[in-house]
Order: C-alpha cells, then sequence, then structure tokens
C-alpha cells in the first residue's frame, strides 16, 4: 500500500500519465486500515496477553480481551459500555467532539456511544421516582376519561331562534295571516 502512495508521488514530480488517474491512485492506496490497526490473534499466554495491552497503549492489569467466541475480536480490550455523555467536557480532548485522545483505544460499538445516540450517563431522577409518576398520571388521566363517559356534562341548550317571528314568510307562510308570537323564554 505504502507503495502506490509513494508510486503517485513519483509519477505526479516526473509528470507521467495523467492527472486524474495519478489522483485516483493516490487517493485508493491513501484509504484504508493499517495492519496494526486490526485486531490480532486472542492472547492465549500472559506474554502475548502482555504485548496486545501494549499494543493497544493500556496497562496489562486493564486489558482484557473480548471472550473468544468466534465472533474475529481477537485481541481487542473489551472496554466498559460508557457513552461519550460521561467524559468530562471541561478535558482538553485531542479529538473534542469525540472526547478522546490520540493513541486511546476506541469502544468496538463506538458508533452506538457518541454524543447523538446513547447516554448511558446516569439518570438524576430515580427509576422507581419516574415509573411512579409516569402510571400516576396516566392513571389520573384513565380515571378523568371514565369520570366523563359515565356523567357526561353538555351545555344546556334552546331551541334556535331566528328573526321576523321565525322566518314565517321564507319558510313558506302565508304573508295575509300573522303567525303568533312565540316566546323562548319566561320572566
Amino acid at each position: 500500500m505504502a507503495a502506490l502512495g509513494v508510486r503517485w508521488v513519483r509519477a505526479l514530480s516526473k509528470g507521467k500519465g495523467t492527472g486524474v488517474t495519478v489522483f485516483m491512485l493516490g487517493t485508493r492506496a491513501a484509504s484504508g486500515i493499517s495492519k496494526d490497526m486490526l485486531p490480532g490473534p486472542y492472547p492465549k499466554t500472559p506474554e502475548e496477553r502482555a504485548a496486545a495491552a501494549k499494543k493497544y497503549n493500556m496497562r496489562v492489569e486493564d486489558y482484557e480481551p473480548y471472550p473468544d467466541e468466534g465472533r474475529g475480536y481477537g485481541d481487542y480490550p473489551m472496554l466498559p459500555a460508557k457513552s461519550q455523555h460521561e467524559r468530562d467536557p471541561w478535558y482538553s480532548w485531542d479529538h473534542p467532539d469525540l472526547r478522546k485522545n490520540w493513541g486511546e483505544p476506541m469502544h468496538w460499538d463506538f458508533d452506538m456511544f457518541i454524543r447523538n445516540r446513547v447516554d448511558t450517563s446516569p439518570s438524576p431522577v430515580p427509576w422507581n421516582t419516574m415509573c411512579k409518576h409516569l402510571f400516576g398520571f396516566v392513571g389520573v388521566m384513565l380515571l378523568m376519561f371514565w369520570l366523563g363517559e359515565t356523567f357526561p356534562a353538555y351545555q344546556p341548550v334552546a331551541p334556535k331562534q331566528y328573526p321576523y317571528n321565525n322566518l314565517h314568510l321564507e319558510r313558506g307562510g302565508d304573508p295575509n295571516k300573522q303567525p303568533e308570537e312565540e316566546k323562548h323564554y319566561e320572566i
């Protein structure tokens, strides 16, 4: 891979090849992950374990690999499942948006623990208090709905009143005959 990276620099300096072709070779060579960043085989001896801890910049006491269950984790360290929210926001991180320092091993599922995903920090309100509030609110609302269905309350309604003797002429009444006056109230 490194040879391809050097090849496109030499080609550009000597003027060989088209610019686009040489540029595409260079970008292809620059991508990818290096071999020392890939997990190695699962450590079986204490010496292999110490070498893997050194590889990931960890102390031997802190290094614990994933169990060898055939999932391909190899010697990658099993880090605590903590989100980036739990890390100190005022510390001078090398990568402040990830709250991570250079050379620090990343969690295998780091994309699940970034700041716009899962927040594993402890909640300021205990779980039983949250449940009491939720179920109390839902219970009161169900009680109110049941009471509203059982004892309906409607606004009192009077018959609709129309002007001009209840629209006598507009409803097809005789113009020569006056209807009797209709009262919609009592005093």
